[in-house]
């Protein structure tokens, strides 16, 4: 923010991304967030599910039940995934999405560079809505990519691709639970494995993972692929 006069960051939907969301929240409640600064900050979404808007199924609305709304946000920098219900629309969405990535980016870039992308971790190693062995993973080009036939309900989705996750300048992997330690495990050992997409996240300046005793419980053991 000293540097641009703005910051970026990309949040993440699940259990974890709405405790962050609702801790934030609670700070700002009680008047600790610099209100000045935090209306400099813009917010993205690494990942959507293909629902109509409000859906509590999306992750931006159940970042809406945890609290967002009291985070002082200008509500035009928060930039919420186009929702719907007809398939045939994904890729309408996908592309307004790109493009509301492209308007905030430096050309000759796709997207913003993210000062800090929050992302959560599958039990199969999946992030964002990037899951294993899947051709979405090797997307060079596109900002943004339509998920059908997701292995986790709901089957329609809209992600951010691996390109613009890794120019982030702080990815922060943020994992909670025991049937997530083998996944870390295997993820921390690994590079660039495609069976493991977490292992394909590097972030420009730090990549860290936050993890609690249950999901950091098997780190230190050999990988186990189960």
């Amino acid at each position: 923010m000293a540097d641009r006069g703005v910051a970026h960051v990309g949040l993440t939907g699940g259990s974890m991304g709405g405790a962050t969301v609702a801790a934030l929240a609670a700070l700002a409640r009680d008047g600790e967030l610099d209100r000045s600064a935090w209306r400099k900050v813009h917010l993205w979404w690494g990942d959507e599910r293909y629902l109509p808007a409000g859906d509590p199924d999306r992750n931006d609305a159940q970042a809406d039940e945890a609290g967002l709304r009291d985070l002082p946000v200008l509500v035009r920098h928060t930039h919420r995934v186009p929702g719907g219900s007809d398939p045939a629309r994904l890729e309408t969405a996908v592309a307004r999405y790109a493009a509301e990535l492209a308007r905030w980016a430096q050309a000759p870039d796709p997207a913003p560079s993210l000062d800090v992308l929050l992302l959560g971790v599958g039990p199969d190693a999946h992030v964002a809505s990037l899951f294993p062995g899947r051709s979405e993973l090797d997307l060079v080009a596109p900002a943004t990519t339509a998920v059908h036939d997701s292995p986790k309900p709901p089957p329609l989705r809209v992600s951010l691709t691996l390109p613009v996750i890794n120019a982030a300048q702080a990815v922060w992997l943020v994992v909670a639970g025991e049937d997530k330690a083998q996944a870390v495990a295997a993820s921390v050992a690994a590079t660039d494995d495609r069976d493991l997409p977490a292992s394909c996240v590097h972030g420009r300046q730090e990549t860290v993972w936050w993890l609690d005793e249950a999901a950091a419980a098997r780190v230190d053991d050999p990988p186990d692929r189960g």
